[in-house]
């Protein structure tokens, strides 16, 4: 049975660089404490200084960029939104992307060499979105992946089900769980995601790593109620001056009409599509380097 007392966090680079033919890159976990005490937490991937910083969306962490920063073959931040990964839970369960901006912000400003080039996924990017309004002065380019304002706000998630457990006895009734609902594809694929986005209590009990679980579950009393955030997105995403590339998943979650309100908003912002669903850099992962790699070129 395989545990997280056998996980190496990194482990999973040698097999990804030797499936993607190229080489294992350096990596570390970097950590800040913020001002009021909780840890930022993110992954230093190469030796130089970091010019690229990823952000994931909602339930997953900074190892979904792995494999794009290994293609990419350039220093890069990953970092774990705050209530993901290895970053503290907020106590107010707040992660509106208005909110998470500072602490992208601070992630920036300690860890990388802005202005850096900024790729957000769902989530991310519309956090990213806010950071790139706030502080232009860091951001040289602002890549959003499969997201714009008004997906995913002000209403039912539709993740709720899925989320209705929260506990489990080992890793592989969380794998029983996930494919069930037919996530993560075959077996030996989806006990990665599962590895690095749950984890074991003292007492034994596997639970998510993120506190989203907590907070889109029906099963959880002390859910908060999640807030529309739409506006403040649209509002961010209208005064990024940056450039600004929107990677569209073909299979993802964007619509035509989500399209055309993104072109009224940034009218001169390239669009591209690739054949993905909605974690384009789960299966795209080529793509979006080969998207990113004339963007860093050209600042270079």
């Amino acid at each position: 049975m395989t545990t997280h007392a056998d996980l190496d966090e990194f482990s999973f680079l040698a097999d990804d660089a030797r499936d993607q033919s190229a080489a294992v890159p350096d990596a570390e976990r970097v950590q800040l404490t913020l001002p009021d005490g909780r840890t930022l937490s993110a992954i230093r991937f190469g030796s130089g200084a970091p010019r690229t910083v990823f952000l994931h969306g909602a339930g997953l962490n900074a190892h979904t960029w792995d494999r794009t920063v290994i293609d990419l073959d350039a220093p890069a931040i990953a970092v774990d939104l705050p209530g993901h990964g290895d970053s503290s839970w907020r106590d107010d369960a707040d992660y509106a992307p208005e909110t998470l901006a500072p602490d992208v912000i601070r992630a920036i400003e300690e860890w990388a060499d802005a202005p850096v080039t900024l790729v957000g996924q769902s989530l991310g990017g519309l956090a990213a979105s806010h950071a790139a309004a706030a502080r232009p002065d860091l951001i040289a380019d602002l890549v959003l992946v499969d997201i714009v304002p008004g997906i995913g706000s002000g209403g039912p998630s539709p993740l709720a089900p899925f989320y209705a457990r929260l506990e489990f006895a080992s890793i592989d009734d969380v794998l029983d769980h996930a494919q069930a609902f037919g996530l993560g594809g075959a077996r030996d694929t989806a006990l990665r995601g599962v590895l690095l986005n749950t984890r074991t209590r003292p007492d034994g009990v596997v639970e998510w790593k993120h506190h989203l679980a907590r907070v889109l579950s029906d099963a959880a009393e002390d859910a908060p109620s999640l807030r529309d955030h739409r506006d403040a997105d649209w509002s961010a995403l209208r005064h990024v001056g940056a450039p600004i590339t929107l990677i569209r998943g073909s299979r993802g979650y964007l619509g035509d009409a989500d399209i055309a309100s993104f072109r009224t908003a940034q009218p001169a912002a390239a669009i591209v599509t690739v054949d993905a669903p909605h974690n384009v850099q789960e299966t795209a992962h080529l793509d979006i380097a080969r998207i990113l790699r004339p963007i860093l070129s050209e600042r270079n």
